[in-house]
């Protein structure tokens, strides 16, 4: 092989830096450049030109080792105003997906399930609103080689919410008929949504299903009465839930209550009698007044649901005109939505035990203004909590109605699941 000189310069013309020739470096620069022409030129094979060796045969290596597996995710990179419910989808084609994790900004993980075959992910639950997400979804294909992507999206901002209004209050201690019951701001049309957004959790286990009064009331409550003790604890996860057509919840809130010990109180309208029974055992009956004839109480099962030292009762607030105002009702406690308590009276002369003469509501003796703690009313004021149930019967009026309070009890157990 012959080596040409470098373009434009002659062997000759090579100096080294005191301007002389350097005839003694000359082999070793023609030895570099023949060294350099044999390495570049392979030979005089182009190694773009596929003949199967060097370079091609590694690309196409390369190429054996890259996954088979597409892992797509919907909403697209970047997108915004996504929808809560409906729009996060992963899949994998070609592949099975083997890890998906999505977080919000905090770092929370949204909780999914990959399908039995692989080729979806879901989420569990409706996502929040207005909140950034971060999707990490990896496949395998067939040999076992993994393909991954990654998206972020931003949910909707609603122009329209709803709130719910709970009770018991978070921290209560209450009595074994409770329930749980949410009232909304705003008619609910999607029930299945909202209600699944709401998780109940006790210690110890019992089943808890949720009912709807209308559409804008939900309650919760076991088949029977809380087990004394009981701690309940309510995770609403509404934020981002649509509610309604457009109009999306914005409450995420844990809530706790305690359930304390059995007291289920039975008045006996045609003895005049109540029986406190607390843990299964009379702790002390006690003389009453019930419903006047055409006036009767209600039968049936009803909590207790709020508890006032005194109180002022008009007949007009109730449908009954001006037949009664008494402006200082002493240890009242709330029954019915429609007006029934069980009360102190003072003004019932010897009713107590003896002959039925309110206007519906349960009455036990009591001095004006509530002093004497040791009355009847007082004393079991004293021994009663929000949640306690009284049971009427032998009552010439219909059972109380379940949605006329928290009175649920009153609907057969089958009815309230369906």
């Amino acid at each position: 092989m012959s080596v040409r000189p470098i373009s434009g310069t002659s062997a000759a013309g090579i100096r080294g830096r005191n301007g002389r020739g350097t005839r003694r470096g000359l082999p070793a620069l023609v030895l570099g450049v023949l060294l350099a022409v044999t390495s570049c030129g392979g030979g005089g094979t182009d190694p773009g030109s596929g003949d199967g060796k060097g370079g091609g045969k590694d690309s196409t290596a390369a190429q054996s080792k890259q996954s088979e597996a597409v892992v797509t995710i919907a909403p697209s990179n970047g997108a915004k105003a996504v929808d809560t419910s409906g729009a996060l989808k992963v899949a994998a084609a070609k592949g099975r997906l083997t890890e998906v994790v999505v977080k919000d900004a905090g770092g929370a993980k949204v909780d999914g399930t990959i399908s039995g075959d692989g080729a979806t992910w879901t989420p569990s639950a409706h996502l929040a609103a207005a909140t950034a997400y971060t999707v990490h979804a990896v496949a395998k294909d067939a040999e076992g080689r993994t393909a991954a992507e990654d998206s972020r999206f931003t949910t909707l901002t609603p122009k329209n919410t709803f709130t719910g209004t709970f009770t018991p209050e978070d921290g209560s201690k209450v009595g074994v008929g409770m329930p749980f019951s949410i009232r909304f701001s705003r008619g609910i049309t999607h029930p299945d949504d909202v209600e699944k957004a709401i998780r109940i959790r006790t210690e110890p286990a019992v089943e808890v299903e949720g009912h709807w009064f209308g559409n804008d009331r939900l309650d919760f409550r076991p088949e029977k009465y809380w087990q004394a003790g009981t701690k309940v604890t309510v995770d609403l996860a509404l934020d981002g839930v649509e509610g309604r057509e457009g109009v999306y919840g914005k409450q995420t809130k844990t809530v706790s209550f305690t359930v304390g010990r059995k007291q289920v109180s039975v008045v006996d309208a045609k003895k005049h009698t109540m029986q406190v029974v607390r843990d299964d055992k009379v702790l002390k009956t006690i003389p009453v007044t019930t419903g006047a004839p055409g006036y009767e109480t209600w039968n049936g099962q009803m909590v207790i649901t709020e508890k006032l030292a005194v109180t002022r009762m008009n007949g007009e607030t109730v449908g009954y005109g001006g037949e009664y105002d008494i402006k200082d009702v002493p240890h009242a406690m709330r029954l019915s939505t429609s007006g029934t308590f069980i009360h102190g009276n003072y003004w019932g002369g010897d009713a107590f035990g003896n002959r039925n003469a309110s206007h519906g509501c349960v009455g036990l003796r009591d001095v004006q203004g509530g002093w004497d703690g040791k009355t009847p009313a007082a004393w079991f004021f004293d021994n009663s909590l929000i949640g306690d149930v009284v049971v009427v019967k032998h009552s010439n009026d219909e059972t109380i109605a379940p949605d006329n309070g928290l009175n649920g009890w009153n609907m057969p157990w089958e009815q309230w699941k369906a």
